[in-house]
């Protein structure tokens, strides 16, 4: 999608994962939340095939996963951890469709991306897909083909709903710094040629040429210039994690209009500042890098730091009401 396309993102929206294993329940907590900016809720907590890696692997085309006591391995076949993993997408589906019904704006759905798909998949002999170049390649193709399939899926279900696709790339700087251990746990696989990474990324986010694609990483480091160059409309971050050595990709990236997902609000129990509190480091940052006050609300989707599967239902809810009253005060006083 071209910088120059008009696309209203919402002011605030949550990062995937939230507690407990209810579909209709999440569904329900999202949209009444996130009237403008809902998205589609993953629950790790149901097992195996509602992790992270499990649910993206159910989605490849012609490649299959199952679980090892290592983790996710590579098979011939789809066994019963790929018709688990299908089973829950399609709950969750259903659930997300119920409660959006004549739904009209943006939704985000969210699949881990391929760099963090290799460096977790395994092969058949344990080793990472990613010691394997031409295995990574398989991956990336077999995603874009899965992820091509679940979005057309997505858009019968809630025609109404501009999509926006985001890449769970966590691992994605340990790619890059050669930082991703062996099966062996005593070596690391070195680091992947930048260029090929970029390539890589920019194929994935060719899936959907009809809306923008955010990349998420709450891991330190982020490669805000890459991930532009790559084609990211935005870029999802733990906001905790800045620190002034990222100011002037964070300043290049909103000048040439990419979107920030600052993830200003704690995904773990705590107790949580009032609104405004929540979003001074962003007042702080813009007038750092000189940005003017009235691009806040165009350039910044408030979100928590990173998933919420870890906290209690209780404190998710209130985690993700407090997004949007951060969203709402930095539009009200950007200053």
């Amino acid at each position: 999608m071209s910088n120059n396309t008009p696309f209203s993102f919402g002011a605030a929206t949550g990062v995937g994962s939230l507690p407990g294993g209810d579909a209709r329940e999440a569904a329900k907590t999202v949209t009444g939340t996130f009237e403008d900016f809902p998205f589609l809720p993953e629950l790790p907590a149901r097992g195996p095939g509602a992790d992270m890696i499990g649910r993206t692997a159910g989605l490849l085309v012609e490649l299959y996963a199952r679980v090892e006591p290592s983790g996710w391995r590579l098979g011939d076949r789809p066994g019963r951890d790929t018709k688990r993993a299908r089973s829950w997408l399609g709950e969750d589906l259903d659930a997300l469709e119920e409660f959006t019904q004549e739904y009209e704006g943006p939704l985000k759905v969210q699949a881990v991306g391929p760099w963090t798909l290799a460096a977790n998949l395994e092969l058949r002999n344990g080793e990472a897909a990613l010691a394997d170049p031409g295995a990574c390649r398989d991956l990336a193709a077999s995603l874009a083909e899965g992820l091509r399939l679940h979005l057309a899926e997505v858009r019968r279900r809630i025609p109404g709903a501009q999509l926006v696709l985001q890449f769970d790339e966590p691992s994605l700087t340990a790619v890059l710094r050669g930082q991703v251990k062996s099966a062996s746990g005593y070596r690391t696989h070195r680091a992947v040629d930048r260029q090929i990474v970029e390539a890589t990324l920019r194929d994935a986010m060719g899936v959907h040429s009809d809306g923008p694609v955010v990349v998420h990483s709450c891991a330190p480091d982020v490669p805000f210039a890459l991930l532009r160059r790559a084609g990211a409309a935005a870029v999802s971050f733990d906001f905790s994690l800045l620190t002034e050595r990222d100011d002037d990709t964070i300043g290049e990236a909103v000048e040439a209009g990419t979107r920030l997902f600052t993830g200003v609000v704690p995904g773990t129990e705590g107790p949580l500042s009032d609104p405004a509190g929540s979003v001074m480091g962003v007042r702080t940052l813009w007038r750092r890098l000189g940005l003017s006050p009235g691009l806040l609300a165009e350039a910044v989707t408030v979100t928590p730091a990173c998933g919420l599967a870890g906290a209690s239902p209780g404190y998710a809810r209130t985690a993700l009401a407090h997004c949007v009253r951060a969203a709402r005060s930095l539009a009200d006083n950007p200053e």
